[in-house]
């Protein structure tokens, strides 16, 4: 069971906990639970919210030494800086090993106890100006979704909390438990960390232009030999006029969303078939084995072996 711990500050947005508790703290039917999620603070009793209520939390920050992973769910406001003791708390827990995630201004605790030092880290747009100020040792990207370097995460505001938390999901129990996880919270299952936090609002004419239809005929081919150019002909469109409209609606490339498709059902059939990856390759429209291990390297970090032994392993535990 893994361990999950949100450090909450008072006076807490709820939102940003929700992301967190949502994703890590429910038992859902008929899917295994695999995460224990508890909330903690500096000084135990009630904590006020953004919403106008106080939640009780029993929990000191000694709930830190037992994390294996810990939340900071926004750090409001950013111009107070965390006491010592919570600064000491998070470093030694991060030292231990816990894997330490900011959703939003979370960042700032984060910066606050050195460990975005010399990395990339986000925050909501609306605060990259100031992380970037007061901390200028972190190379603050205010353009993405979330960076992941492991063993320290960030996200931006609202929604890229909920990306963060099931791209955490995903990473450490695989595709398939986190598309089961996304489709109970009527949520799409996957956002790829690099997509722009915003976008432009389209012009008025575009309203009606939405590339939904199109994503689902590409999705339905990703076996054939689906390009860049193939899809704007489909939509009737240059391949420039394609790339604006995803950069719009999508935040992203054409050639790189339909990458990051290809590897999302080539990791659900690593864990879910005995395809050999010969034929997953085939299947997802990467043309060889070798290309599918060099995607998947380049993407995920690992190869579809040891991704498929890992993953097929735990949901064959599942089931016994």
């Amino acid at each position: 069971m893994h361990r999950v711990v949100a450090l909450l500050r008072p006076p807490q947005s709820t939102f940003e906990l929700g992301c967190a508790a949502q994703v890590f703290g429910i038992e859902r039917l008929g899917l295994p639970t695999r995460y224990a999620f508890e909330v903690c603070t500096e000084h135990p009793g009630p904590v006020a919210t953004y919403a106008g209520y106080d939640m009780l939390v029993t929990e000191g920050l000694a709930a830190l030494d037992r994390a294996d992973t810990v939340i900071v769910p926004g750090w409001l406001p950013v111009q107070e800086p965390p006491s010592a003791t919570v600064v000491r708390a998070l470093r030694r827990a991060h030292a231990r090993g816990a894997r330490v995630a900011s959703i939003c201004s979370g960042a700032f605790l984060l910066a606050h106890a050195g460990l975005l030092d010399g990395r990339r880290a986000t925050t909501h747009w609306a605060q990259t100006d100031e992380l970037a100020a007061r901390f200028p040792l972190v190379r603050v990207d205010p353009d993405v979704l979330y960076v992941d370097h492991g063993d320290v995460a960030t996200s931006a505001g609202a929604g890229a909390g909920f990306d963060l938390c099931m791209h955490l999901v995903r990473r450490d129990q695989g595709a398939r438990y986190a598309a089961d996880i996304a489709r109970t919270m009527v949520m799409p299952p996957h956002r790829e960390g690099g997509q722009l936090q915003y976008s432009a609002p389209p012009h008025p004419a575009q309203f009606d232009g939405s590339l939904a239809p199109l994503l689902d005929w590409a999705a339905e081919r990703l076996g054939e030999p689906v390009t860049v150019e193939s899809l704007a002909v489909r939509a009737g469109l240059s391949t420039r006029t394609l790339a604006r409209r995803f950069a719009e609606q999508l935040g992203t490339s054409p050639g790189q969303w339909l990458l990051a498709r290809r590897l999302a059902v080539a990791q659900d059939l690593l864990e879910s078939s005995d395809l050999p990856l010969e034929a997953i390759a085939r299947r997802v429209g990467l043309s060889s084995a070798t290309n599918l291990r060099r995607r998947f390297a380049s993407a995920l970090g690992t190869t579809p072996g040891a991704y498929r032994r890992v993953f097929r392993d735990r949901g064959l535990a599942d089931k016994h």
